[in-house]
């Protein structure tokens, strides 16, 4: 398998172009969160590509909640053999399988749940976590969200209700990069320090420097080996937005916008072609 800094470097090419490709899209969260994706996929979740099954019983599931940054998502998925990757070229185009924000009724292989509507994945992950306790199945339910995101309310019911039914089959991720697409977070509607808050709610929680590969492999592994312990576990991940392309980092601009046909030269200039272009 190859180095999974290259899978990274790989994803990241590819959401630029998928990106410009329609001119309409997510990068810069995209972006932050390849390594992410990168390590869940290709070293710590247990799934099965194929044949892909809706259920997921006996495997790792994940749900994506801040669906604007599906370019990532269909770009893992794609490399980790959910479908071909040719298909990324279709990215929100008409037709296309590969939508905006991630929907179930195309049947796209790996999407387990429509996303994009703020605020619900986490209600969405406790659900699934709890069906495998009824199930009596052992594995673990792995889910992604905004710090924007937790400006919704219905995710606080969330973090509420799953301490108190002990969701300890959980691992939920949230991206800390400060930055939506009005502006910084702290400008917009600041969170303050999330590790109290979730630990009054009755979670274990670990933080991460999500752009450094070696520490999402370790924090993430280290996740699963706390659950199975009677609390949910969230990991505080602090990234970049844009990580990768200089001129996009840390600027909440390129949460939702494209690069045009200079920017996206000078982005490809940054990220090597490691597995092969679609």
């Amino acid at each position: 398998m190859p180095q999974l800094k290259d899978i990274a470097t790989q994803i990241r090419r590819d959401i630029v172009r998928m990106v410009h490709g329609c001119q309409s899209g997510h990068p810069g969260g995209s972006l932050g969160c390849a390594d992410f994706f990168t390590a869940l996929y290709f070293k710590v979740m247990q799934h099965k590509p194929q044949p892909f099954e809706m259920d997921g019983l006996d495997q790792d599931l994940f749900f994506l909640s801040n669906g604007h940054i599906s370019p990532v998502f269909y770009s893992t998925l794609a490399h980790a053999g959910y479908f071909d990757k040719s298909e990324l070229a279709t990215f929100r185009k008409l037709n296309s399988r590969l939508q905006g924000h991630p929907t179930t009724h195309e049947h796209l292989p790996g999407v387990r749940v429509a996303s994009g509507s703020l605020g619900q994945g986490m209600s969405v992950a406790i659900g699934a976590a709890l069906s495998k306790k009824l199930n009596n199945d052992d594995r673990l339910v792995f889910s992604l969200h905004g710090d924007g995101e937790l400006e919704e309310g219905q995710n606080w019911e969330a973090i509420m209700f799953a301490p108190h039914h002990k969701v300890d089959n959980l691992i939920v991720t949230i991206d800390w990069n400060g930055q939506q697409i009005d502006g910084t977070v702290e400008d917009v509607a600041g969170l303050g320090d999330l590790e109290p808050k979730f630990a009054a709610f009755g979670w274990k929680v670990l933080h991460m420097d999500g752009n450094n590969m070696d520490e999402v492999v370790a924090t993430l592994e280290k996740a699963v080996s706390l659950t199975g312990q009677g609390q949910p576990i969230v990991i505080l991940m602090k990234t970049v937005m844009g990580q990768g392309v200089d001129f996009m980092e840390g600027h909440h601009e390129w949460h939702g916008i494209a690069p045009s046909d200079e920017q996206l030269a000078k982005a490809l200039a940054q990220l090597p072609e490691t597995l092969g272009d679609y």
